[in-house]
């Protein structure tokens, strides 16, 4: 099995947002913010490659939206996520399935992209796009809350093009095949897939914005995004939990400084992180 971390960039959210009711006093130490309250945060993606298959795990921003939508983000080191598969020798017509954790806008942004005539087309034009029911609904019809996340062109088009399936929810996890579980979450968003890959070393899982960066692994650590905060606690629990147990490693998609790390639970008997490192150094 091959697994590539792919970074399409950084991009800036505001520091009480990502941290929720933790005090800026405690998690300005953490990720220290600018003079306007932002913070760093990565756009981290996956790709997976197995028997037939290559997949790739989230896709980042994008690049299509005008620059007054981004010029709010702050973005840097942008870079399609076509680009940087095309950097490891991987072309965008290699890939042949796409698994959307959810649709705001920093998960979806690269599924769909502008051709040379500023038509949209799906950036994997080979490849089947995979979500579930509940969710392609909730982010067609958003609510107020999320909708400046909900773009429908990041998705809509996917599924205009009978390209986008969907994964029938059936229990907090669902098999996508024999390597990939997806664990279903509803705090963050509804019905949010967290992918957990089975690899030769190990459990992997990717862990979107469930667990955003190490620092969310402290149980008090939820996003004011998330629309549910207490299903997003015990979520959170559940997994850190299942994790530990498994030796399972955690793939940060937003986390500005680590890719990766694995648990351990302390004297006072919570989970923290034990170690942190890069994916090719535990997983290549």
């Amino acid at each position: 099995m091959k697994i590539l971390s792919l970074n399409t960039g950084y991009f800036k959210l505001d520091g009480g947002a990502m941290f929720g009711v933790i005090p800026k006093v405690m998690w300005n130490k953490l990720n220290p913010a600018d003079e306007n309250n932002l913070c760093p945060w990565a756009l981290r993606c996956l790709y997976l490659e197995y028997g037939d298959k290559k997949i790739v795990i989230d896709t980042g921003n994008g690049d299509k939206q005008d620059p007054s939508f981004f010029a709010h983000y702050h973005l840097s080191q942008t870079r399609h996520i076509d680009e940087c598969l095309a950097t490891h020798g991987i072309s965008a017509n290699d890939i042949t399935d796409v698994i959307l954790t959810h649709f705001h806008f920093d998960h979806v942004g690269g599924a769909i992209k502008k051709d040379k005539n500023g038509q949209l087309v799906p950036t994997f034009p080979k490849a089947t796009y995979w979500t579930n029911q509940k969710h392609y609904d909730w982010a067609f019809t958003p609510n107020p809350r999320e909708r400046a996340s909900f773009l429908k062109e990041n998705f809509v088009l996917l599924q205009e093009l009978g390209i986008l399936k969907m994964i029938e929810e059936s229990g907090d996890f669902v098999r996508f095949d024999d390597k990939i579980s997806l664990f279903f979450s509803y705090g963050h968003t509804e019905a949010m897939m967290i992918p957990i890959i089975d690899t030769p070393k190990g459990k992997l899982i990717y862990c979107a914005d469930l667990l955003p960066s190490n620092w969310h692994i402290g149980l008090p650590y939820i996003m004011a995004y998330d629309i549910r905060p207490f299903e997003s606690l015990a979520e959170k629990i559940k997994v850190l939990d299942w994790a530990l147990e498994e030796n399972a490693v955690l793939f940060f998609e937003h986390d500005p400084n680590y890719e990766c790390c694995d648990l351990v639970r302390n004297a006072k008997g919570r989970v923290e992180m034990k170690s942190h490192f890069t994916l090719a150094e535990r997983f290549n």
